[in-house]
């Protein structure tokens, strides 16, 4: 897990391990990563399954619910079989888009 902070964007960048061991390893964690809005880069991954994806639900929202967002990043998916509680997008630019979409919607009461 490769970890790198921009601002007040935290990218976590999966290499090697499964999707499961790395949700465990944001969860052990998560108080580091609780105050960033978080983008999990998947893109190094080889085959990515809708239930890989649905693994992160708990954990996006727990983090949406703190008003902070949560963006993965995944080419290797379906986004049209992406249930719409979690935000999933192929590139790290569209992750800061929909970063930056999300704050000007909590800074206007949405």
């Amino acid at each position: 897990m490769i970890v790198d902070r921009d601002g007040h964007i935290t990218i976590i960048a999966q290499e090697n391990a499964s999707v499961s061991a790395l949700i465990t390893t944001i969860e052990q964690s998560y108080d580091k990563y609780k105050n960033y809005h978080l983008i999990v880069r998947l893109s190094s991954l080889e085959k990515i399954l809708l239930e890989d994806i649905i693994e992160f639900l708990r954990l996006s929202n727990t983090h949406r619910s703190a008003k902070k967002s949560f963006v993965v990043v995944s080419d290797k998916v379906n986004l049209d079989e992406m249930p719409d509680e979690i935000v999933v997008v192929p590139t790290i630019q569209e992750a800061y888009d929909i970063i930056e979409m999300e704050d000007i919607e909590r800074d206007l009461g949405f």
